[in-house]
């Protein structure tokens, strides 16, 4: 006899899977858009206003509104689980891709390869339009390898929204515990005494801070761990959010 079994489709066509799904949505491309206009936005008006400090750097001048984008990606990466989840259609996902750790490895190649791509273009037109802007007496910073490091850490904050959106399932609690886990540690470290620069320091917003090279970014404020290995935390405890996540959808009934 015969065995007419249909095997699970393969990793390339749950990503494509995933990024129907994606452009499908206009809510999830128009919030990702803005991902990109809210940090142009923030170039022209501080080049306007010229409210730079003598020793902000063009570079974190013109990324000044970087972290507003850095939430909207997490976000995202939160909406676009949550929103199956509120949907109903995270049933029929799961159908179509059995294996739940390869349904959940495709969520999260498309988000980082959209937040990549999508963080180091805008960062990348962002610093030249703040370039153009700013003015010239403020020292240039290095853009160079620094916007590669933050189309990184674009890519990492929407993965680690969508292993909280994973866990959580709700899209308003996964939002919101998006933004606490970017704002909280800066907020709560200046009460820490001198644990509070390694608290604040922990934090995606810290290492994008780093990278832009912002007056912001002392060793008093967010600890004295470099741009790179401040980034390298980022990308471990991402990892380990999202491996929890999987273990706990293919535990779960749905």
């Amino acid at each position: 006899m015969t065995d007419t079994t249909t095997p699970p489709p393969g990793f390339r066509r749950a990503l494509a899977f995933e990024w129907t799904k994606f452009a499908s949505l206009r809510s999830t491309v128009w919030t990702t858009a803005a991902t990109a206009l809210v940090t142009m936005a923030g170039a022209v008006f501080v080049g306007l206003s010229g409210s730079l400090q003598a020793d902000d750097t063009v570079l974190g001048g013109s990324l000044t509104l970087a972290v507003v984008a850095l939430m909207t990606a997490g976000a995202v990466g939160a909406l676009v689980v949550c929103g199956e989840y509120s949907s109903g259609t995270i049933t029929a996902t799961l159908a179509a891709v059995p294996r739940r750790g390869r349904a959940l490895g495709a969520k999260a190649a498309l988000v980082a390869g959209v937040f990549g791509a999508l963080g180091l273009v805008s960062c990348a037109v962002v610093y030249l339009l703040g370039d153009a802007v700013i003015d010239g007496s403020h020292p240039q910073g290095s853009p160079l390898p620094a916007l590669f490091g933050i189309a990184a850490l674009f890519s990492l904050v929407g993965v680690l929204g969508l292993a909280i959106g994973t866990l959580v399932r709700h899209a308003a609690g996964a939002v919101v515990s998006v933004v606490a886990v970017l704002l909280l540690p800066s907020l709560l470290g200046p009460l820490l005494g001198g644990a509070g620069p390694w608290v604040a320091g922990a934090a995606p917003t810290a290492a994008l801070e780093k990278l832009t090279q912002t007056s912001d970014a002392s060793a008093e404020a967010v600890g004295s761990l470099g741009a790179w290995p401040s980034l390298a935390l980022v990308a471990a405890y991402t990892a380990l959010a999202l491996a929890g996540a999987a273990l706990v959808l293919r535990r779960r009934d749905v």
